[in-house]
């Protein structure tokens, strides 16, 4: 759809101004696109933005013309670090100016935030290519372009099954293990791409929030314990990969980690989790199944297109440091 040309100079403005109500037409628009785009239920996640505009704590900015809010992004902040958590602009009035206005606004306030260091965000409903205009602050500006990627579950039925490695057996998802998946995450990504895309990953202590919030949050989705699969040493106890599944719509899978500790990769361990992964999501009704990878991250990109998987839409995530 093309964006309105009669949109001028629209203000911005802090969603801490805001009511619910304000914000509710944008909500209702952004949950079919999302629908549409990802096969995604984003109705839970705008349900709690809605609680969290209710009650004036919901932070960042909105584009506001002629009394209308036209597109809108908040954000989180986790110690030096804030994550911008969600972004998007009304279809009707989507444009390049329209979008850098509001990412520009977005970053540019959370720079002025005492204590903040670094900016995260994973914008997955941006529609300006950021090759076709100058991202905001670009000087303290990475970018790492990632994949939105699916697959029918019918096809994840047919793959046959690999042997791991023999001192390993495979096992559902059980809260007391979260502590060693902490280990297991920041293990894994030890100087890996994505530790630069997720700051998280780089130590213990935001491996374990990672994982809380896959678990506790609807960001990912509903959480899927029946999906999920980690691969255990029985004579050490040692978890070694895992596979974490969510419910993203009622006919629709995701795969929200996908990890194996570096000693184990290339011995099938992270395709077998992956392939009993999607025959869970196959026995609970779901048709399709996505999962997000980085583009760099080429192994990645293999194994799942080797699965079945395939691209259906490139997005960036953005870091800003050094501000």
């Amino acid at each position: 759809m093309a964006a309105c040309t009669d949109v001028r100079f629209p203000e911005l403005v802090e969603l801490s101004q805001l009511s619910a109500a304000d914000v509710d037409p944008l909500l209702t628009e952004e949950t079919e696109v999302w629908r549409r785009r990802f096969g995604w239920d984003f109705g839970p996640s705008a349900d709690l933005l809605r609680r969290f505009m209710h009650i004036r704590a919901l932070y960042g900015y909105a584009l506001r013309s002629a009394n209308e809010i036209i597109g809108y992004a908040y954000y989180v902040c986790e110690g030096r670090k804030a994550l911008i958590g969600d972004f998007y602009v009304r279809e009707k009035y989507a444009s390049p100016s329209t979008e850098m206005l509001l990412l520009g606004g977005m970053t540019q306030g959370l720079m002025q935030v005492p204590g903040i260091h670094r900016i995260e965000s994973q914008l997955m409903l941006l529609r300006t290519a950021p090759s076709a205009c100058p991202l905001p602050f670009s000087r303290n500006l990475t970018r790492h372009d990632r994949f939105f990627m699916e697959i029918r579950c019918d096809s994840g039925l047919a793959l046959r099954p690999a042997v791991p490695p023999s001192r390993l057996t495979l096992v559902p998802w059980a809260e007391r293990y979260q502590e060693q998946l902490a280990h297991l995450v920041s293990a894994s990504y030890r100087g890996h791409i994505d530790s630069q895309i997720n700051d998280q990953y780089r130590n213990t202590p935001g491996a374990r929030q990672f994982l809380t919030n896959i678990v506790k949050f609807p960001g990912c989705g509903r959480f899927m314990p029946e999906a999920s699969f980690l691969a255990l040493d029985p004579t050490t106890g040692r978890i070694c990969g895992m596979c974490l599944a969510s419910q993203i719509s009622s006919s629709s899978g995701h795969v929200t980690q996908l990890c194996v500790l570096p000693a184990m990769r290339g011995a099938s361990l992270g395709y077998e989790l992956l392939r009993q992964t999607l025959t869970r999501f196959a026995d609970a009704g779901c048709r399709s199944v996505s999962l997000t990878v980085t583009c760099a991250n080429i192994s990645a990109v293999r194994l799942y297109e080797s699965v079945g998987f395939r691209s259906r839409a490139t997005f960036p995530a953005l870091v800003w440091e050094g501000f």
